[in-house]
């Protein structure tokens, strides 16, 4: 299993990011991913620069690692003929590195440019438009589309790279996985469920050989107590699962919803402390699943760099 690196945007700025990028790539990490946010989970958290802009500069200030949205909601805030743009721009400034992550989307972030938010049915009905107009686009020349939810008229990527961009979906469940597995390249999840990697073989018609994508939470810290308070602090929001957090409209709702979530709550969830024991116990959760690829999630912004230097030394050895 190949082990990445989350930039996530809503703990850090955009040159914090971009310096976290470069550091996390010496440190030995396989890939990176980015979150693609409009606004933080919580006030604690404080960040949210535009993904796209940092992901050009890190495009430019890392060499080896592979790079990818987790992920891109393109039926919204951003209309998918853009998004193909986007993504096939970093596919160039990177030499062929980036992979789109797409999924559904939150309240949270969509409902900013003031077109409501849609029942989940919907979302994943524009979801699949969506995946189709960018696949159409990036097969090359003009695309004209006429679906339910999107029109798209006479668009062309000018600039195309020679190695297509691969999709990656987010999925939850059957009906998620039925519909996006044969229109992506690689699944992407963040719950450790055996079924999804074994339905989404099944429905892509791969032979099991597509990546997979997880990702795990972990706040590393040399004291358990102050790892367990700052993991409360700025990640109590991943207690109310996807279907809460889909639906919440800003960061005073998700305050409100994890108001009485307790610290020993949080966790419960998420490796806390010094050890790598913890984290390698988790991670090989996504393993046996049968995930190809992890990417990790530090928590805390300011905790990046002490975090880095614990993975080279001791904890990427230990998942290897």
């Amino acid at each position: 299993m190949r082990i990445g690196y989350t930039l996530m945007t809503e703990q850090a700025g955009p040159r914090e990011l971009v310096e976290h990028a470069a550091l996390a790539e010496g440190a030995g990490f396989d890939f990176e991913v980015m979150s693609d946010h409009y606004s933080p989970w919580l006030d604690e958290q404080g960040h949210a620069p535009y993904a796209w802009s940092v992901l050009g500069a890190v495009s430019q200030a890392t060499e080896r690692v592979e790079l990818m949205t987790y992920v891109t909601c393109p039926t919204v805030r951003y209309h998918p003929a853009v998004v193909a743009q986007k993504a096939a721009t970093v596919q160039l400034l990177s030499g062929n590195r980036f992979t789109l992550g797409l999924g559904a989307g939150e309240n949270l972030n969509e409902h900013v440019v003031g077109r409501g938010w849609p029942p989940v049915n919907v979302r994943h009905e524009l979801l699949r438009e969506a995946v189709e107009i960018i696949s159409l686009l990036f097969d090359g020349g003009y695309v004209n589309y006429s679906g339910e939810h999107f029109r798209v008229d006479s668009a062309k990527l000018w600039d195309l790279p020679e190695q297509r961009v691969p999709i990656a979906v987010a999925v939850s469940g059957n009906q998620s996985v039925r519909t996006f597995a044969p229109l992506a390249d690689a699944m992407v999840s963040t719950e450790a469920e055996p079924a999804l990697c074994r339905e989404w073989d099944v429905f892509q018609g791969g032979g099991g050989s597509s990546r997979k994508i997880g990702q795990l939470p972990v706040c590393w810290d040399t004291d358990r107590d102050r790892a367990v308070e700052r993991a409360h602090e700025q990640f109590r929001w991943f207690a109310g699962g996807w279907k809460v957090n889909s639906e919440l409209p800003g960061t005073a709702g998700f305050a409100g919803a994890t108001r009485f979530v307790r610290p020993e709550d949080v966790a419960e969830q998420i490796p806390c402390g010094p050890e790598v024991g913890p984290i390698v116990e988790a991670a090989a959760k996504f393993r046996d699943a049968g995930f190809t690829d992890l990417a990790l999630v530090q928590i805390g912004g300011d905790h990046q760099r002490e975090f880095l230097d614990f993975a080279k030394g001791e904890l990427l050895p230990a998942l290897r």
